[in-house]
């Protein structure tokens, strides 16, 4: 074989390339020296403060929350889900005389993404899951709104959660043989037969007439787990409504003139995507989540009841699901020109280090973290790097940061506009938050579609403090 001098230095370069990337988490994490920023280093102070979330808004979600969890630091999560049912067709038919054989609520595991679908733990612990029905219909979106419900139990779910593995259920076909068919991963919740013949069966195409129709009668469904019988610390699990996977599974008999009695199925679809004009986009419309946090007798209770100790606090704390989040001052900006003269900011990160030994199963480290803003009217807006980043063609999002380095225990943000405008007061300081976020969405307002939380040095910790590097060129 004949190599050219051009393939032996491609070749070299690419060994060269190979070699040095050992571990992908590293990568474009540390800055080559001989193109690294240039300029003086100031390692201006940050004030950090914890902060309780308002309720989140769960109109329209791309996954759904439901489960139960109980953290040492964090205290008890619970989420719980409002569904609505929808018939398949304006007047539906189920024939002549049928009678129900089953009913059975499915709910697909979000999977999406391998870092968000699930938080918690699906090694030990065992979920309850009741479902009941509503006693009215879907109308709030507020993860604190309390959804009424009838107390009669419909149905439960009791067992591990697996939101990794696939299953085979049983197909019915008209006229043949049942077929098995492999389907995404899902949990299957027997219904009432006798609650669930009357109260749809029995309707008739008079009550499948309209959506609007079915809904003023059937309410809905709620799913909860049942804290008494579920076991272990537990965890949140997201179900995607977004597709055909989620569905009210009815099998019943009804009389055929021809062939006498024929076995048929149909699915109910949960939720439906309706065209959200304000966004002109579709949604999912017709669900809801109840997101309770309760923080009795833990350090973030503590931190939210006194926000000013004698002794500082050495961490902070960032929580999904409408939890809490950090507030971040720069005290040392305002009279950054004063002390150091005018200057230009060539670089200014905001590292973020984590206050506690390695984050460990099942309460892993949050994979991302939103850093945003408050405008003039206290109102969530962009940081302008985040702008910039978002609307570059390469890169985007990701060079902004944030993203958790499980090498280095840390997550980093590039705030170089955001904080020259600080300095030369373009921007007001109204407040700058730090938040968990799902992996895949930038959120700037409380999220319901990530559990996860992370333990982060606070601004008087002795080590891994939360600290601003601004690197400057001072011009007069």
């Amino acid at each position: 074989m004949k190599f050219t001098k051009q393939d032996l230095l491609t070749l070299l370069i690419g060994l060269f390339l190979f070699a040095s990337c050992k571990n992908p988490d590293g990568v474009g994490l540390d800055v080559d020296p001989n193109a690294a920023i240039t300029g003086t280093l100031v390692v201006s102070p940050v004030k950090s403060q914890l902060v309780q979330e308002d309720a989140a808004n769960t109109y329209g979600l791309n996954r759904y929350p439901l489960g139960y969890m109980v953290d040492p630091t964090f205290g008890k999560t619970e989420a719980a889900l409002a569904l609505t049912v929808y018939p398949v067709s304006a007047s539906y038919d189920f024939g002549t005389a049928p009678v129900l054989d089953s009913a059975v609520l499915v709910l697909k595991l979000d999977t999406t993404s391998t870092l968000t679908k699930f938080y918690g733990d699906t090694t030990n612990s065992k979920y309850s899951i009741d479902v009941y029905q509503l006693a009215n219909k879907v109308t709030t979106y507020k993860s604190s709104d309390v959804q009424v419900i009838n107390n009669t139990l419909l149905g439960n779910f009791t067992g591990k959660l697996a939101p990794n593995t696939k299953r085979k259920v049983s197909v019915i076909v008209p006229g043949k043989a049942d077929t098995l068919k492999t389907v995404p991963a899902q949990i299957r919740i027997p219904l009432n037969k006798t609650f669930i013949q009357n109260a749809i069966l029995n309707l008739g195409t008079a009550g499948t007439a309209t959506d609007a129709k079915f809904i003023e009668s059937f309410k809905g469904l709620y799913a909860q787990i049942n804290k008494t019988s579920s076991t272990g610390v537990g965890g949140i699990a997201f179900f995607n409504f977004s597709g055909s996977d989620s569905y009210l599974q009815l099998v019943w008999k009804k009389t055929n003139a021809s062939s006498g009695i024929d076995t048929t199925s149909v699915n109910f679809p949960i939720g439906k995507m309706a065209t959200n004009a304000a966004q002109t986009a579709n949604v999912i419309s017709g669900i809801a989540a109840y997101i309770k946090h309760d923080y009795t007798g833990t350090p973030v209770q503590e931190q939210i009841a006194t926000p000013n100790p004698s002794a500082p606090y050495r961490v902070t704390y960032l929580q999904g699901l409408a939890g809490v989040k950090t507030k971040l001052t720069f005290p040392g900006l305002a009279g950054f020109t004063g002390t150091y003269g005018k200057a230009i900011i060539n670089k200014a990160e905001l590292v973020v280090e984590i206050g506690e030994n390695a984050p460990a199963y099942p309460f892993n480290a949050a994979q991302r973290l939103s850093l945003y803003r408050w405008d003039i009217a206290q109102q969530p807006a962009d940081i302008p790097d985040f702008a910039t980043f978002s609307s570059s063609a390469s890169g985007g999002a990701a060079l902004f940061g944030g993203y958790f380095d499980s090498l280095k225990k840390r997550y980093i943000f590039i705030v170089t506009s955001y904080v020259q405008g600080l300095i030369d007061k373009n921007i007001e300081d109204e407040g700058t938050f730090l938040a968990p976020t799902s992996y895949t969405d930038f959120q700037r307002v409380p999220t319901a579609t990530s559990a996860e939380r992370s333990i982060i040095g606070a601004s008087d910790a002795t080590a891994n403090k939360i600290k601003l590097n601004i690197y400057y060129t001072k011009i007069n």
